[in-house]
């Protein structure tokens, strides 16, 4: 029996093998991770030239991130914005709209991403998610996999209930179920029950369908922002 949103359920969830399931999970992640990231230089390469030529500050961008159980880690990604030293209170404030009303990202009054601060390369790979391509090499440190639970902001991991911090029983992921199919049309608690099943039914299977799902997403830019 687990409770969620204060609700008593009986958990009816196929019984997998969560060892085998997660070493191959891990092994399959290491190899396309190597993979990727040989096949992708010279584009990688491309991109953190054109970051570098067109704004100043640095090719990447990391920050603390919520992972595994709860625990923070330094997450990489393409820099999209030029640089700032204001403390992204309207993030926050549009973030804990996001979480706490249950709004979509589009349906919010104020907007979670500042884009008079988005750089014209940003724009771009903000759009087809090029900019989360270095986290491949988290994926290879070992706080992310290639499929799983997007990981969050602390301030934002403070927001939550304890029925949706189950997300985090897995290790994040670079895409996932909500990811796939919807993005920022996807309502916070949507997100979250999509995460749940994912967590409750996670299999090599279900991994290998949602990377090869993630691919026209990204092409096309479905969602994106």
């Amino acid at each position: 029996i687990e409770k969620y949103a204060e609700t008593p359920l009986v958990e009816v969830s196929p019984r997998i093998n969560a060892a085998f399931n997660s070493t191959l999970k891990r092994i399959v992640d290491i190899i396309l991770s190597i993979i990727g990231i040989i096949l992708l230089s010279p584009f990688l390469t491309l991109v953190a030239v054109l970051i570098k030529l067109t704004s100043k500050g640095p090719i990447f961008y990391t920050h603390t991130r919520i992972g595994l159980n709860g625990k923070p880690f330094e997450f990489y990604k393409f820099r999209s914005m030029t640089i700032s030293n204001d403390d992204d209170s309207d993030r926050k404030k549009a973030m804990a709209a996001f979480i706490k009303e249950g709004k979509t990202q589009s349906e919010n009054g104020t907007k979670i991403i500042n884009e008079a601060r988005v750089t014209q390369i940003g724009k771009f790979i903000r759009k087809t998610s090029i900019d989360e391509l270095p986290q491949l090499l988290n994926v290879i440190k070992g706080d992310m996999s290639l499929v799983g639970p997007r990981p969050c902001l602390p301030y934002e991991y403070e927001l939550y209930d304890e029925w949706q911090k189950k997300r985090f029983s897995v290790l994040p992921g670079c895409t996932g179920v909500w990811q796939v199919f919807g993005r920022t049309q996807v309502s916070f608690k949507d997100s979250v029950v999509l995460d749940l099943y994912y967590v409750s039914n996670m299999t090599p299977w279900l991994d290998l369908q949602l990377i090869i799902k993630t691919i026209p997403v990204m092409l096309l830019a479905k969602g994106g922002k």
